[in-house]
């Protein structure tokens, strides 16, 4: 990890550095990913085993796209008792956290007859994409689906990419399952969110697509943005530490190597005003490096993109929190609540040195689809509104809209617009003539 002092040039270069993760700065994958989207928009399921088994190594048909349930009985069977405890428990927890969430429809009426309101409607249906290939993600499939099923979404279909046996993790089909997923079928990459947004012959279009996944299936989400929903265009994992004198050093470095084990564009930052605590994290770092079981991966990441910033105070310190606005911020300070108080940017906030972010990862409850690459400064964690639409409900009887017409027409002739005038107008005719 590289230590700098902190200063208006050292925030501008480190931003810089940061914002080359984005996936909007790869478009040499743009014209790739829009052929595949292409090729399944026209050619639906032909296209879309086509580049399952040319990218997956798996031959797959209308017959065996869908998950069975022969399929997830046997992956019942393949995960360990144990692991369906925990697994359950912290579907427990999210759902709670998001319950809290939903949102009602509310309507407001008065005495001279106007009936204004929200109508609060699920959506119908929505897609998960979960990755697959190298590792298995069952913490991810509950984030997707769980808010979901809390915001009454009515089908719920997921996609991920096969194994080279064809069938999907066991761990990924039973938190789907336990979750309550309606369908799930085995697609991956840029395909699989192309066959989500424009439908194929075996999978349904849908009306929202959520769910991380690598630059293919990023670049494609933005590509299908405005034919469906999306939830976000993630880029790489990030963590930051805002830390004092106060903080336990192995703490800290534990935290940050957890974030930088993702791959070798993560990034770990830690701001401190200790100059020691800074010397100390390096130290442990370099401890457990010799004893995680990822070092390679980790060590290209914190070369490329881990940071130590030494601040004068805490005010410069959180200063530069905010204008970096990470997916993950850790607070350890003497008077963390205090200190939170004054983060405007942040996706997810741990306060204090027993609140580490695999909590959040897996447990607590919060969802972990987070706003990364500075977008938390606008965006917000997936949560139950990302699965449901708001309508306006406006209600006026004649009398209520009586007094107000005149305004009305006066506001659609300052715009030209002789119609809107005359829709209202016309309303009124009758009082025009008795006059």
């Amino acid at each position: 990890m590289k230590t700098v002092r902190l200063t208006g040039g050292t925030k501008k270069d480190l931003l810089e550095k940061l914002l080359k993760r984005s996936p909007n700065s790869y478009p040499e994958f743009e014209e790739r990913v829009a052929e595949i989207i292409e090729q399944v928009r026209k050619r639906g399921d032909e296209a879309l085993f086509s580049f399952t088994e040319k990218f997956d190594g798996v031959s797959l048909t209308a017959g065996t796209v869908k998950v069975t349930q022969e399929e997830i009985d046997e992956a019942y069977a393949a995960v360990d008792e144990k692991f369906l405890g925990v697994l359950r428990r912290a579907i427990a927890n999210i759902r709670s956290y998001h319950e809290k969430q939903k949102k009602y429809s509310w309507f407001d009426s008065t005495e001279n007859g106007t009936i204004l309101g929200q109508k609060v409607t699920p959506l119908a249906t929505a897609g998960v994409y979960i990755p697959g290939g190298k590792a298995a993600y069952p913490s991810s499939v509950l984030m997707n689906i769980i808010p979901a099923k809390v915001a009454g979404v009515s089908r719920i279909i997921m996609t991920t990419p096969p194994g080279r046996d064809g069938k999907v993790y066991p761990t990924t089909l039973v938190a789907a399952k336990e979750a309550g997923v309606d369908e799930v079928y085995k697609a991956g990459g840029a395909q699989a969110i192309a066959a989500m947004a424009f439908g194929t012959e075996s999978i349904p279009k849908v009306d929202k697509i959520t769910g991380p996944g690598n630059i293919y299936v990023a670049l494609a989400k933005k590509a299908v943005y405005g034919h469906v929903s999306i939830d976000s265009i993630a880029g790489p994992s990030e963590i930051m530490v805002l830390a004092d004198e106060t903080a336990n050093p192995r703490y800290v470095a534990a935290d940050l190597l957890s974030q930088a084990e993702h791959d070798e564009m993560a990034s770990a930052i830690l701001v401190t005003t200790s100059e020691k605590l800074a010397e100390d994290v390096k130290q442990e770092i370099e401890g457990f490096l010799k004893e995680l079981s990822r070092r390679e991966i980790i060590s290209r990441s914190l070369e490329q993109y881990g940071f130590i910033l030494i601040a004068d105070t805490m005010e410069e310190a959180v200063d530069a929190v905010n204008e970096i606005a990470s997916e993950h911020l850790e607070i350890v300070t003497k008077d963390a609540f205090q200190v939170m108080t004054k983060i405007r940017n942040a996706g997810a906030i741990f306060i204090g040195e027993y609140s580490s972010e695999p909590l959040g990862d897996y447990f607590a409850g919060p969802n972990h689809v987070l706003p990364t690459n500075g977008t938390a400064k606008f965006f917000s964690p997936l949560s139950v509104d990302d699965f449901v639409k708001k309508s306006s409900i406006i209600y006026y009887s004649r009398e209520a809209l009586a007094p107000l017409h005149e305004d009305i027409i006066s506001f659609a002739e300052a715009e030209g617009f002789t119609a809107h005038a005359n829709s209202i107008r016309v309303r009124f005719e009758e009082d025009t003539e008795n006059e």
